[in-house]
């Protein structure tokens, strides 16, 4: 029996899968757009060479942006000492034996 206020929590609740498994959906899309880009790999430097006659700009946007998902963008990382103050940096020459 509940009591009052108790939410009824179903038998399988928190029951999914385990971590590191992948999504079926989402693994069959990403197998399908690779097989895709690997079809379209010869044609690309093709259809960038036409582009880059009309405008060399377009070409370097395009050519920048597709790298971006073989070289992906690095994340902006801080590194900060204690509170948010400078990290301080102690070096020390060994001593020769």
């Amino acid at each position: 029996m509940l009591n009052d206020g108790e939410k009824r929590v179903p038998p399988a609740a928190g029951i999914g899968r385990q971590k590191g498994v992948p999504n079926k959906s989402t693994a069959a899309v990403r197998e399908a757009i690779a097989k895709m880009a690997e079809m379209n790999a010869p044609r690309f430097a093709m259809w960038l060479d036409e582009v880059a006659q009309k405008s060399p700009e377009k070409a370097c946007d395009i050519y920048l942006r597709a790298i971006e998902y073989h070289i992906p963008k690095l994340a902006r990382t801080e590194v900060t000492g204690t509170d948010g103050q400078p990290v301080a940096m102690q070096i020390s020459w060994a001593q020769p034996e």
